[in-house]
């Protein structure tokens, strides 16, 4: 369990000083009425006890900042950028400020962890996508504030998360219910130290396989790089040279499975009629290439990643190990069927039909 997380108040910092908190007020808004003296034994105070001075003057009775602190891995991603929008809205409407650190690297996570410089310029951390160490957990639970979790499950802290497992299991039954019995799993690799739930998803893709009484397959289970589509060409290869090659591939991410899409379409490899493909996310993309998906809501994500934070900004007793588990639910569309039957020749008779659909190209008359 985390330490107890209280922001430093006014009435700390008179206490420790041993002045009012009157005193505290003037000091700390600068004016010519406080001694010297006095002075520096508020301002030290203020320093030992880490109370930040606000950005407004009601601020300084509550010991508030004003300001929720996000740390990102990026925001260049479908995911954050969804999240963090409906997140903004929601801190400005309570009159919270944003403020957000990005760090896509190692480099900048090092700094990051090195100066924690949300420390007296936030009321609350929101944490997206970390697969933190154990002393990076404890730099951050001795912040003082609220730290909320978001798209991940940490023990003994607030998250807000989907349950990738599950959502990963449902998925893969889908293809099963569908009789595959050969599927393959894509997943990402190369961002050491960010969590994007990779493992998670390859843990219910292999419970799917083990309830269905089907046994492990490691050739089945291929990586890729994020957003390389020459790396993904040849996960797929790999795939397609196996003696009993899949009849199924379940992409742990929609522009993975795009990229599968692509790949098979160039080698001529019709989608689903002899390979049904499965994403995650449920992305803008997933909509326009007609793709079979798990759908999650960053922005509901983001938002109740919000109303958590202020919750917990707001009262000092509410709990501090709250988990918000977020729904998930499948959706079928065109490139998944079953395999090698009439019902997948049915699905690329009607998507040659409809021009312009599945794949955003015109068919040729």
């Amino acid at each position: 369990m985390p330490p107890a997380q209280r922001h430093p108040t006014m009435a700390d910092v008179a206490e420790r000083a041993g002045v009012s908190t009157s005193t505290v007020s003037r000091t700390l808004r600068g004016l010519p009425t406080v001694s010297a003296e006095v002075r520096a034994r508020v301002e030290q105070a203020a320093r030992e006890l880490n109370f930040a001075v606000s950005r407004q003057a009601a601020s300084l009775v509550t010991g508030r900042t004003g300001t929720v602190a996000v740390l990102v891995p990026t925001v260049q991603s479908w995911f954050m950028g969804a999240a963090l929008s409906s997140l903004a809205p929601l801190l400005r409407a309570a009159d919270l400020e944003m403020n957000v650190y990005v760090t896509p690297d190692l480099a900048a996570r090092t700094s990051f962890f090195e100066r924690l410089p949300a420390r007296r310029n936030a009321d609350a951390l929101l944490v997206f996508c970390f697969d933190l160490t154990d002393e990076e957990a404890a730099s951050l639970d001795n912040l003082g504030m609220p730290v909320i979790y978001v798209s991940q499950h940490v023990a003994g802290r607030p998250s807000v998360y989907v349950d990738d497992v599950t959502a990963a299991l449902h998925g893969t039954r889908h293809l099963l219910n569908l009789g595959h019995r050969r599927i393959a799993f894509v997943q990402t690799v190369g961002a050491t130290g960010f969590s994007f739930s990779s493992n998670e998803r390859l843990l219910g893709y292999q419970q799917a396989l083990d309830e269905a009484g089907i046994p492990p397959d490691d050739d089945l289970v291929v990586s890729t790089l994020p957003g390389d589509k020459r790396a993904t060409a040849q996960a797929v290869g790999r795939l397609l040279s196996l003696r009993e090659p899949p009849t199924a591939v379940f992409a742990e991410q929609d522009e993975v499975a795009v990229a599968v899409i692509w790949t098979l379409r160039r080698a001529q490899i019709p989608v689903p009629e002899r390979v049904s493909v499965l994403g995650f996310d449920d992305q803008p993309i997933a909509d326009w290439f007609d793709l079979t998906t798990v759908a999650q809501s960053p922005s509901d994500i983001g938002r109740e990643a919000g109303e958590l934070a202020l919750a917990l900004i707001d009262d000092a007793e509410a709990d501090r190990v709250r988990h918000v588990v977020m729904p998930t639910h499948l959706t079928p569309r065109r490139t998944t069927a079953p395999p090698g039957t009439p019902q997948a020749e049915e699905v690329q008779r009607v998507r040659n039909a409809q021009p312009g659909e599945g794949d955003g190209m015109a068919k040729p008359s």
